[in-house]
């Protein structure tokens, strides 16, 4: 079990959410899981971190976390 998740489980995290939630509209809005997500990926390439806690994570993006991870056989977060 983990409570931290590097920019590349983020990303790839990201990517799932995308493909099954493929984004919507004209504007192409992504779904509200990969949408959840995106904020923390673009402050840790922002200030160049490798990774985060998991509790630094608002509850939207730690569910999508959670459940990417459980998708994809991943540890669970604590």
């Amino acid at each position: 079990m983990t409570s931290e998740i590097s920019i590349t489980e983020l990303e790839a995290a990201i990517n799932y959410w995308r493909q099954t939630s493929p984004s919507q509209g004209e504007e192409l809005r992504l779904a509200k899981t990969a949408a959840a997500l995106a904020q923390p990926y673009a402050m840790m390439i922002m200030t160049h971190r490798h990774s985060l806690s998991v509790d630094q994570l608002d509850p939207q993006a730690r569910q999508a976390i959670e459940q990417w991870r459980e998708a994809s056989g991943h540890p669970r977060v604590v």
